[in-house]
């Protein structure tokens, strides 16, 4: 007989990527494995804390030693900017171009890091985070600690600080769509907000740590203010490889009653609505289809917070980057605080920071609504930083307060968008519900602002040489621009709550 062929042949269906695997250390100690879902919540959030805090406490150094590495210009002899006395320095970063290579240095790891973030989202979408997380935390301690040995082996050849800090940032990239993805599996929208905003003070903790622990060792060599930070986070990797639990499926329990997740097919299921069967068709439900990079872009609201986050970031950057370095160079009540001092009292800003994010996560949970808490902060956030440039150096109490104040406003929103917004948009429904967008939603959103962060320390170490009164302008209309992108969204919320009976004494344009 002839044998018949099929003329277009169905594909095989593609095979789903293998689930996360239970981390060792949950194998090596059975008895950590809690029946109780909320046991495991407290370790995730304990983990993915002190993972990011370990990113950030091994990106403050560079910040903390900058007034080491770049030349003293405090020695004056006229205030015309041609005839400043340069002294001091680390080459190649001494003379009068060393602010400016500074700023290059800078944004040299900031790009990389921006790039890095955007590959990095994709590819947590699509294979194990706690391994990926892992990698990321061991490759930024050895290049943290590279870095630190140009002190060491008296490396001034600048291409050497270059290309490690390029490594840095693409390792660094690798952290915060892993811990953002982590979080948004094991916690629903419920006072997302709150626990983000709480979650999120790793990022000033880390400034903080990273702050003390550089300043302390700083009189023994700038190269140990590398080396301890660095360390920190290899050891902080192994817990991560040890105990994190990527996803509640993983150790048999459901997914977040209120997100949404699809199948291979596309069909969308909610667990909560629809009883145990929905429950268990969702726990099977570990072969979602990871959204794609571009259509990731068009969900709603993605590109209004993410250029938001651009200028956002641009400024808190320039700050982490740069304000120990303005508080070095800036007397305070008459008096100029030392390398170590100014390198730790920048730390309050940090402080400030822990505040905002928590307050601005809870005040965006009461009122429901993100941008025009959002909008709220930056607003704020500008009187906030003429006062402090103005009058933050009468007194050490005016400095104190300002700062902490400044922190709180500019860390804010910042907070708010890179946690509870990222993860509220990268499991909408319009994105299928799907948690596996989460970590390319993320990595859109703080990619872009990574962009800012890169632009903005590099700008001001230029501008910086001309005067802090331009830099602080630069900032200002940063902060202007970030609020200004986020009007659409704001106009949409306020409209929704108007609809929805919530707000109405409040109405924006026509319904």
């Amino acid at each position: 007989m002839m044998e018949l062929k099929t003329l277009n042949p169905v594909p095989p269906p593609l095979k789903p990527p293998a689930p996360p695997s239970l981390p060792p250390g949950l194998r090596l100690f059975p008895t950590l494995n809690s029946p109780h879902k909320t046991s495991h919540q407290i370790l995730v959030f304990a983990l993915t804390f002190t993972a990011y805090a370990a990113f950030h406490a091994s990106r403050k150094p560079p910040s903390i030693v900058k007034s080491v590495l770049g030349p003293d210009p405090k020695t004056l002899n006229t205030t015309s900017n041609s005839s400043l006395e340069w002294t001091g320095g680390w080459a190649p970063f001494d003379g009068p171009d060393g602010p400016h290579r500074l700023g290059e240095l800078d944004l040299f790891f900031l790009l990389s890091y921006s790039v890095g973030m955007y590959f990095a989202g994709h590819i947590g979408d699509s294979i194990d985070l706690r391994l990926f997380l892992t990698a990321g935390m061991v490759g930024s301690g050895v290049f943290v600690i590279v870095f630190g040995l140009g002190y060491f082996l008296d490396v001034h050849w600048l291409p050497f600080f270059v290309v490690v800090q390029c490594f840095c940032g693409l390792f660094q990239s690798i952290g915060w769509p892993c811990v953002v993805a982590v979080v948004g599996n094991w916690f629903g929208k419920a006072k997302r907000g709150f626990i983000m905003g709480v979650w999120n003070s790793h990022t000033s903790v880390g400034n903080i740590i990273g702050s003390l622990v550089a300043s302390s060792v700083l009189g023994y060599g700038w190269g140990w203010s590398f080396v301890l930070p660095g360390l920190f986070i290899v050891a902080v990797a192994i817990s991560v490889y040890l105990f994190l639990v990527v996803r509640p499926e993983v150790i048999g329990f459901d997914m977040p009653a209120d997100e949404v997740e699809i199948v291979p097919e596309g069909e969308a299921l909610v667990g909560e609505d629809e009883g145990e069967e929905g429950r268990l068709v969702a726990s099977k439900n570990e072969g979602s289809v990871a959204i794609g990079f571009l259509e990731a872009w068009k969900l709603p609201g993605v590109a209004q917070y993410a250029f938001c986050l651009f200028f956002s970031k641009l400024v808190a950057y320039t700050f982490l980057y740069w304000l120990p370095f303005y508080i070095r160079h800036t007397a305070v009540a008459g008096v100029h605080l030392s390398h170590e001092k100014a390198g730790i009292f920048s730390s309050i800003f940090d402080i400030g920071g822990v505040i905002g994010g928590i307050l601005a996560g809870v005040i965006s949970d009461k009122i429901e609504a993100r941008a025009v808490t959002s909008v709220a902060f930056l607003l704020l956030s500008i009187p906030a930083l003429i006062l402090y440039r103005l009058y933050g150096s009468i007194s050490m109490f005016a400095n104190i307060a300002l700062m902490l104040i400044s922190g709180s406003l500019v860390n804010g929103p910042y907070a708010l968008i890179t946690t509870a917004v990222a993860a509220d948009l990268g499991t909408q429904s319009v994105a299928g519900g799907s948690s596996r967008a989460l970590a390319t939603v993320t990595a859109i959103i703080d990619g872009t602002g990574s962009v800012g962060a890169a632009i903005g320390p590099l700008l001001a170490g230029y501008i910086s040489t001309r005067g802090w009164n331009s830099v602080f302008f630069m900032l200002i209309l940063s902060i202007s621009f970030a609020g200004l992108l986020l009007i659409p969204v704001v106009k949409r919320e306020i409209n929704a709550k108007v609809n929805e009976g919530k707000w109405l004494w409040f109405r924006w344009g026509s319904q």
